[in-house]
């Protein structure tokens, strides 16, 4: 089966694309190039350049390739860049969808994996989040997110396509150095960042109603993250007109304060963080229910807190050789 992966020379995509074929399937990337890289393609990969707006282009890389099934990564994913540009994130995330979608229903490709995100949820008042939580998305992102996984189940629905709709959680990590994040817009690269620059991380507000007062987060290391579409795509294959929307996450908090002791520690940096204020938006607690999954696909992350920090830290250390710890 060969499958299209939007986006996969970008840092999730990557390693789809690599479990994709360590379990045996053909992969074709599809991505513009904007945040991809394109030396993280494997070699025997076809890449080819272009937007998921190409209506023309899309068509003829689905013919070309005899595309069986689509996983779609590509995507805008900046919150704060979506505020102040959401007609631009819209165009990119909504309409890009609906044209790709377009192009994979006259092709009659059976099968389509859709890159969602827990943004859907907004500030969730719940101590762990399942896929019945109320979606009130804080950001166009996380609308743009939401809006995609209504329009992935209905087209589904039209036309007897395969669907799933995974809500990914706060990925981290890396497969091997050379595919870690080179992003510094997730925590642990910002505090990677802070670190090299001899400077303190930074914690956004210690007043929340959690154990040590910062926020609460559910981390998934990205391979976990990829495993888990390797299997989505064989229940796809497997199981014709499926209709699934599925948490990626641990079910386990970790508080920023936590998380940022432990990257000291594992990196050998020991400067002690500053707080800041809270940042608008920022919901104390939003940790993922990993039941559904686990019952739907019978699966389970592998991975933990420290074999993110430690394997996203080597990636960071190939790029930024003088962070090496002061000790």
């Amino acid at each position: 089966m060969t499958w299209l992966i939007t986006g996969g020379a970008g840092y999730i995509g990557a390693h789809v694309v690599r479990a994709m074929r360590e379990a045996g399937e053909r992969a074709v990337v599809y991505d513009d190039l904007s945040t991809g890289i394109a030396e993280r393609v494997p070699e025997g990969v076809p890449l080819v350049v272009g937007s998921t707006l190409d209506g023309e282009l899309l068509s003829r890389t689905l013919a070309r390739h005899a595309v069986s099934g689509v996983v779609h990564l590509a995507a805008k994913k900046q919150v704060g860049e979506s505020v102040e540009q959401p007609l631009h994130y819209y165009q990119e995330n909504v309409e890009g969808l609906r044209v790709l979608l377009s192009a994979v229903t006259d092709a009659k490709v059976p099968s389509f994996v859709f890159s969602s995100s827990a943004a859907v949820y907004g500030m969730p008042d719940v101590n762990l989040v399942t896929e019945d939580t109320p979606c009130v998305p804080m950001s166009p992102y996380g609308e743009t997110k939401l809006a995609g996984e209504w329009l992935v189940r209905a087209t589904g629905r039209a036309t007897g396509l395969s669907t799933a709709s995974l809500r990914y959680f706060n990925v981290a990590g890396a497969a091997s150095p050379e595919l870690a994040d080179v992003g510094v817009f997730n925590l642990v690269p910002m505090v990677f960042e802070k670190l090299t620059e001899g400077a303190a991380p930074r914690i956004f507000g210690d007043d929340y109603p959690t154990p040590d007062g910062t926020c609460v987060r559910d981390y998934i290391h990205v391979v976990d993250l990829a495993e888990a579409h390797v299997a989505t795509a064989r229940r796809l294959r497997a199981a014709p007109g499926t209709d699934l929307t599925l948490n990626i996450g641990r079910g386990e908090g970790v508080s920023v304060r936590e998380m940022i002791d432990r990257i000291t520690t594992l990196t050998g940096h020991g400067l002690p963080p500053s707080v800041a204020p809270r940042r608008p938006g920022d919901p104390a607690r939003v940790v993922a229910s990993a039941d559904r999954i686990a019952g739907e696909l019978d699966w389970k992350a592998r991975y933990g807190v420290e074999d993110m920090i430690s394997s996203a830290w080597e990636g960071w250390l190939r790029r930024h050789p003088e962070a090496q710890s002061p000790s």
